[in-house]
C-alpha cells in the first residue's frame, strides 16, 4: 500500500471546511492494520494519503491504539493523469481477473469493459468475483498501488454480438481500435495515437474464435501482436499497456 486511500466517511464532520486545510480521519479495519503491521508507524510519522476520487497530499499520525488511528490530513495535489486507453476483455477466470483488475488501475486504466466470447466460460460470469464490492476491493488495491484516487469504470457485456455492432463502435468514434492477436503481423505500437484514445481488445486465453475476430475488425479494428510468445492473459494486458502508454 503505497497510498492510503479515505473515503468520505472516514473523515471528521466540520460546518465549512475550507479548501486544501488540514482535516482530521479515523481509520479501522484493514487500513488500521496496514499501518500497524506494515508501514510499523509511531505517533508523529507521515504517510501518503488520498481521498478517493479527489486530491492527494500527507497525513501526519495524532493517534495510534489497537482500535483506531487518527490522523491530520492535508490534500493539496492532484492524482496522476490516467491513460488515454480504454481496456476491452473477455472475462478470464476469476484469479485472472483480480489480477488484471489490480494491474489495470494500477497503470491508469479509467475504463474496463468485460465482454462475453465462446471461449468465456459461462461459469465466470456467475464468480464472487464479478460482485460490485469484489471489483472495487481490486479496483482500490490497485489505485493503492500506484498513489491514485480515481476508481475506473467497469462495465458488463454478456452478450459479445450487441457488443461489438453497438457498443464498440460508439468507442471506435473517437479511439483508434486495437486488437490483442497472437497471429498478427503487425506489431503492437508503442505509445498512443498523439491526438486520440486507444480502445484496446484482448481476448480469452485461446483467442477469439474466427467469426468473433472478424466482426472485431469489421468493426475498424486492427490487429496487433507482442511476437511468437503466447502469454497469460494479466501478462499480455501488462506488456500492452506499457508499450501503449504514453
Amino acid at each position: 500500500m503505497n497510498l492510503i486511500l479515505l473515503d468520505a466517511s472516514d473523515f471528521a464532520p466540520e460546518a465549512d471546511p475550507d479548501p486544501g486545510a488540514a482535516r482530521r480521519v479515523v481509520l479501522r479495519g484493514r487500513r488500521l492494520a496496514h499501518v500497524r503491521e506494515i508501514c510499523r508507524t509511531a505517533v508523529g510519522d507521515r504517510l501518503r494519503v488520498g481521498r478517493t476520487g479527489g486530491d492527494v497530499g500527507e497525513a501526519r499520525v495524532l493517534r495510534l491504539t489497537e482500535d483506531e488511528l487518527e490522523l491530520e490530513v492535508v490534500l493539496d495535489r492532484p492524482p496522476p493523469a490516467p491513460v488515454p486507453i480504454d481496456l476491452v476483455l473477455a472475462l478470464p477466470r476469476p484469479p485472472s481477473l483480480r489480477k488484471v483488475l489490480q494491474q489495470a488501475t494500477a497503470m491508469g486504466v479509467k475504463r474496463i469493459a468485460l465482454i462475453a466470447s465462446r471461449r468465456v466460460e459461462k461459469s465466470y460470469w456467475q464468480s464472487h468475483a464479478l460482485e460490485p464490492a469484489a471489483v472495487e476491493d481490486q479496483l482500490r488495491l490497485g489505485l493503492e498501488q500506484a498513489r491514485d484516487t480515481v476508481l475506473p469504470e467497469v462495465s458488463l457485456h454478456r452478450r459479445f454480438r450487441p457488443f461489438a455492432e453497438d457498443d464498440l463502435p460508439r468507442l471506435l468514434e473517437s479511439s483508434t481500435g486495437l486488437l490483442a492477436d497472437p497471429e498478427a503481423s503487425e506489431t503492437c505500437p508503442r505509445g498512443q495515437v498523439p491526438t486520440r484514445r486507444v480502445t484496446l481488445v484482448v481476448g480469452p486465453e485461446g483467442g477469439f474464435i474466427p467469426f468473433e475476430r472478424d466482426l472485431l475488425l469489421a468493426q475498424g479494428m486492427r490487429a496487433v501482436g507482442l511476437g511468437p510468445r503466447v502469454l497469460r492473459v494479466e501478462t499480455a494486458v501488462v506488456a500492452l499497456l506499457a508499450r501503449l502508454a504514453p
